[in-house]
């Protein structure tokens, strides 16, 4: 595709043929990866998306976005004793917040074929999405990355044995969406970070 048609927009059928074919490019197969498929699924439901090669690279994605939302010295949502450590490196009050800027958590899988984040109540306690703060910084791992919601039930029950946690839910949509439709709801938009460690 030329350069002023990139710029100015295509004119005819045959250069709306062409845009359609280099979009589609983008789009895994069949025999794509689960990360893949995740990554994909995921941009595409309007996540934010950050690779990590190591935690050092976690660390100063996470001051990268704290910077960019000026969240530094505010307040935030925290359950997990393992990541305190990064709000209280950055002077973030997690005990008792009145009113979070953002919630930091882990999340039970990233399940590919819907690009969702599936959580319980080991990250969100009894909570349900709509009574979250709307920006969400999720830390995980790439061997977290599951086919579908139903391989995560599946490894919920293996990972916990009798201790079963509650309140598992996913969070699919990170954008508001242009125009509702029955799929949106009941849903709630999340602006919502990944912080994607390599563990593989």
């Amino acid at each position: 595709m030329s350069l002023f048609r990139k710029i100015f927009g295509a004119t005819n059928p045959a250069s709306e043929e062409e845009k359609d074919n280099e979009y589609g490019q983008f789009i895994p197969d069949a025999d794509a990866s689960l990360d893949e498929k995740f990554i994909y699924n995921f941009k595409k439901n309007g996540g934010k998306f950050l690779y990590c090669e190591n935690i050092t690279e976690v660390t100063d994605h996470f001051e990268n976005i704290l910077e960019e939302n000026d969240w530094f010295e505010s307040e935030a949502l925290c359950y997990e004793p393992t990541l305190f450590s990064m709000l209280d490196e950055n002077k973030i009050i997690y005990d008792k917040a009145q009113n979070p800027s953002f919630l930091l958590a882990s999340c039970e899988n990233l399940i590919a074929d819907e690009g969702s984040v599936l959580f319980s109540s080991n990250q969100i306690k009894q909570k349900k999405p709509n009574e979250l703060p709307v920006n969400i910084i999720i830390v995980a791992s790439i061997s977290q990355i599951i086919e579908s919601k139903s391989d995560g039930l599946s490894v919920i029950k293996k990972k916990y044995l009798r201790d079963y946690p509650t309140n598992i839910t996913t969070i699919k949509y990170f954008e508001k969406a242009a125009e509702e439709n029955f799929t949106h709801y009941g849903s709630t938009a999340k602006n919502l970070y990944l912080l994607l460690l390599e563990d593989l």
